[in-house]
């Protein structure tokens, strides 16, 4: 299926805020400054909300065999189905329907819900702005390698040094496959369906539990074993070739112990690569260094922008304006999808735009739809864009209904009626 504009910014929300994450696991509290441990823990939640995203549970429809008339009526109607007949009847229309609706692979119908909006915490969010990326900022790690900007890094132990963004993000994961799973199954064996999802928290439960011990043990390897490896390989008296250092067997912490081990701080352990020379800063540099894209690196680095339907709405009139620059004709279905996003934002700046540029094709819609978007129009207060409306239909020789023009001239009577707008008399 598609993937909607709205849940493709979701997913560059999710994937930016799993690398807040792992960069402040990695470098520590500190790199937040100087916070209490009750502001860490904050961000710190705040990042695993928005990387588990919204939750799925409410986009399940609700069981046919428990729905009252009213409400099978109200599914019938959202899909444009006849709505006459008894209950048994109209239960087997919607039962048909979701069936028709699993196979050719639509979502299932659900009553719409207003989205709560999420309150701004702007000191939080100011904490969250500390986190810097820095991917592809080779002169950032050369830094780092050679011990500069590494004071009090890792100065605070808590709970973030034991989260694991991966961890996370796959239960969250795990979570949006159990939910469309459930999509799959009959919507009526409810009972079945709660045992098979208890036995798949439990098996979820057992992996997350094997998973986070597997984690562990490798945690507890010593970070040596890479030092020993890359010794074992780096012989600057030999002449070996790289395939044959390649074939040199993996060592291990029980073969000897006379063998050069690093530190196993990470930073003590470049100091000791610097000063044995195993690896030298000349070395360090990316794709974006030799040819210069800094651009991408920027584009990487940047917040991804929360979607807003004014948004889509906005990208959609460029995209249409795109098209007829490049010499295409867009459908009168697009311009109406264009229309209906801009309803919805909702946006009359640019209903004028997006009509005018329809009927610029040769394309008009029907006398509903005008009036639907005329009262929008009025409701919203904007009365110049409503009379420009008609003033584009009537200049095009578009026919619309009578009751929609008595609409506009009542709202510009009553607009010129108002007392502060009014001329004194006898002027």
């Amino acid at each position: 299926m598609e993937t909607s504009f709205k849940q493709r910014c979701l997913e560059e929300l999710k994937i930016h805020h799993r690398k807040l994450l792992q960069t402040l696991r990695n470098e520590g509290p500190a790199i937040l400054g100087d916070v209490s441990e009750n502001d860490i823990l904050r961000v710190v939640e705040r990042l695993k909300k928005i990387i588990k995203g919204p939750d799925h549970n409410t986009l399940k429809p609700k069981a046919a065999s428990k729905m009252i008339v009213s409400e099978l009526k109200e599914e019938l109607e959202a899909q444009g189905l006849p709505i006459d007949g008894t209950r048994q009847v109209l239960y087997q229309r919607v039962q048909k329907a979701r069936r028709i609706n699993r196979s050719r692979g639509r979502p299932l119908w659900v009553p719409p819900v207003e989205e709560e909006e999420e309150e701004v915490d702007e000191e939080l969010d100011e904490l969250i702005s500390r986190i810097k990326l820095e991917d592809g900022n080779t002169e950032f790690w050369i830094r780092r390698f050679l011990g500069e900007g590494l004071n009090n890094v890792h100065s605070k132990d808590t709970e973030v040094e034991n989260s694991d963004p991966s961890d996370m993000l796959d239960d969250a994961d795990e979570g949006e496959d159990a939910s469309k799973e459930t999509e799959d199954d009959d919507v009526d064996e409810e009972e079945e369906e709660v045992e098979q999802q208890e036995e798949e928290v439990e098996q979820t439960e057992n992996q997350t539990v094997d998973r986070i011990k597997e984690k562990e043990a490798q945690r507890l390897q010593p970070l040596q074993m890479i030092g020993v490896q890359l010794l074992k390989d780096f012989d600057p008296t030999t002449t070996s070739s790289r395939k044959s250092r390649r074939r040199v067997p993996r060592a291990s912490a029980e073969e000897d112990d006379d063998d050069d081990w690093f530190p196993e701080d990470p930073y003590e352990a470049f100091k000791e690569m610097r000063e044995r020379r195993i690896f030298d800063v000349s070395d360090m540099f990316t794709i974006a260094d030799a040819w210069g894209w800094t651009w991408e690196r920027e584009l990487k680095m940047r917040v991804p922008r929360k979607w807003s339907q004014e948004w889509e709405a906005e990208l959609a009139i460029k995209v249409m304006q795109k098209v007829i620059d490049l010499g295409g004709k867009p459908t009168i279905e697009n311009c109406a999808m264009v229309l209906r996003a801009a309803v919805r934002a909702p946006l009359p700046s640019a209903f004028l735009i997006i009509l005018r540029t329809t009927h610029g094709l040769g394309y008009a819609f029907g006398s509903r739809l005008y009036d639907e978007v005329i009262t929008l129009c009025l409701d919203l207060g904007e009365l110049d864009a409503a009379v420009a409306i008609v003033a584009d239909m009537e200049t095009s020789g578009i026919t619309f209904l009578d009751e929609t023009l008595d609409k506009v001239l009542l709202a510009k009577q009553n607009g010129d009626s108002n007392p502060e707008d009014s001329s004194l008399p006898g002027e």
